[in-house]
């Protein structure tokens, strides 16, 4: 069977200019597997139908990392585990069986000519943060889920064997060319079970064993792995230990005892890492609010302003006169402040530019490290004489984007918003990796995923 990548109305996929919304094969249509499997006549989920021997023929199984829960650092947890196998081995594959947030890379056909794929962006983050040049693209996010796919799946459009195949066969592709492989799973263990392929029995499919991340405490924490671990356990999914994420720093030796004591007493499962929080891999960088807002940058669009990063309490809803707001940001507010107000306050915007324009002037002063969100620019426009001054000068000027809706929701949006590491803060990464890495142990990890001579 050919090798398959699943993916549902998502544009180009074979030569440049072509669309279809048939499942293809990097150009080719899948007719001739759905053919001779039917199209959902075998949505299997009993987990005994999984193959259970490791797809690799190293002295490493695959090593699967899932989370608990959304947002407890899985995605970052996976790229020091990642930095840390490239220590150790010559070539370290890297795969997400199943992917949810996609982005369309172009690779090379067999033929020499040019095609776009969608795949996960954690693949994207981690081929190219990596330089993983020895696996190819379209090995690396076999089974992507776009809008739409999931009742396809269980109208019987797609069918379980036709993902277990795309999903195996990009494993033995990456495993060929690679001494190690980790595998980055979906959310937490369950995620993917109404498509049967969630990640626990994702694990079983491919041999591998689980590593499961989960954020600090004990009870709470303790309780979050149990439902996963009762997954993988139903599923015939080896566990090899725990990370425990986001520690609060005062309670990092108290934690790492009773988990790890605790974890060993109930489930004799060892604890790999304890991590303490850092609040800076938390605070979005004006790339992610682009990307929150789905804006762009309408002034100082450089990448130093692009990779600079806000905490909450950076952030300054103005609601004050300009004469409150111009002694704010000349004296009172920190240089790094994140200024929110509406369009039609033309007086603030102008005060922020000519305070930037002032600073440019002044080389002992404070460097300007301040951006502005302006809002309700779907109701109104920008006015004219600041207009003007930010087409003088748009790449170096002060950081200024425009945001639809209102203040208040803009304000909201940005402090309900966790922000994910990407490939454009590379700043961020780094800083994730360095902090991460040292707190596994890796040799614990090595051990416990070695194959059984």
């Amino acid at each position: 069977m050919s090798f398959t990548s699943f993916s549902l109305h998502l544009g180009t996929f074979g030569k440049r200019g072509q669309q279809s919304s048939a499942i293809r094969i990097f150009g080719a249509r899948r007719s001739d597997s759905i053919a001779k499997y039917g199209c959902g006549q075998f949505h299997d989920h009993d987990p005994r139908s999984f193959s259970t021997t490791s797809k690799t023929k190293g002295k490493q199984r695959p090593i699967f990392v899932a989370a608990t829960k959304q947002h407890v650092g899985k995605t970052t947890t996976s790229l020091a585990v990642l930095s840390g196998l490239q220590k150790r081995f010559k070539n370290v594959g890297f795969l997400k069986p199943v992917g949810q947030q996609h982005v369309k890379v172009d690779i090379d056909t067999d033929d020499g000519e040019s095609s776009s794929i969608r795949v996960d962006k954690d693949v994207v983050l981690i081929k190219e943060h990596f330089n993983l040049d020895h696996i190819d693209y379209k090995y690396m996010s076999p089974v992507i889920i776009p809008k739409g796919y999931t009742r396809k799946f269980v109208d019987g459009e797609i069918s379980t064997r036709d993902q277990q195949a795309a999903v195996e066969e990009a494993a033995e592709h990456i495993s060929a060319c690679s001494d190690v492989v980790l595998i980055e799973g979906t959310g937490h263990c369950a995620v993917g079970s109404i498509v049967g392929l969630n990640n626990a029995k994702v694990a079983n499919l491919l041999g591998a064993d689980m590593v499961l991340i989960a954020n600090g405490g004990l009870g709470k924490a303790f309780d979050e792995l149990e439902l996963n671990r009762i997954l993988c356990e139903q599923n015939n999914v080896r566990i090899a230990g725990v990370i425990i994420n986001k520690v609060i720093p005062e309670k990092y030796e108290q934690t790492k005892h009773y988990m790890q004591k605790a974890m060993m007493q109930a489930w004799g499962i060892p604890l790999l890492g304890c991590i303490p929080d850092r609040p800076f891999l938390g605070c979005p960088a004006l790339v992610d609010i682009e990307h929150l807002f789905k804006t762009k940058s309408i002034s100082g669009d450089s990448e130093e302003n692009r990779s600079r990063h806000y905490t909450m309490s950076d952030i300054n809803l103005v609601t004050t006169s300009l004469c409150r707001f111009e002694k704010n940001i000349r004296d009172r507010k920190p240089a790094r402040t994140l200024y929110i107000c509406h369009v039609t306050r033309d007086d603030l915007i102008l005060a922020f530019l000519r305070e930037f324009q002032r600073r440019q002037k002044s080389p002992s002063e404070p460097p300007f490290e301040a951006a502005l969100l302006v809002c309700g620019s779907d109701t109104y426009d920008l006015c004219e004489e600041a207009a003007a001054m930010i087409d003088d000068n748009p790449e170096d000027g002060p950081a200024i984007m425009l945001v639809e809706g209102t203040s208040h929701a803009a304000m909201t949006k940005i402090h309900n918003f966790t922000p994910k590491l990407n490939i454009d803060d590379t700043n961020r990464v780094g800083v994730a990796v360095d902090h991460y890495e040292p707190y596994i142990d890796f040799d614990l990890l090595l051990d416990r995923t070695r194959n059984e001579e």
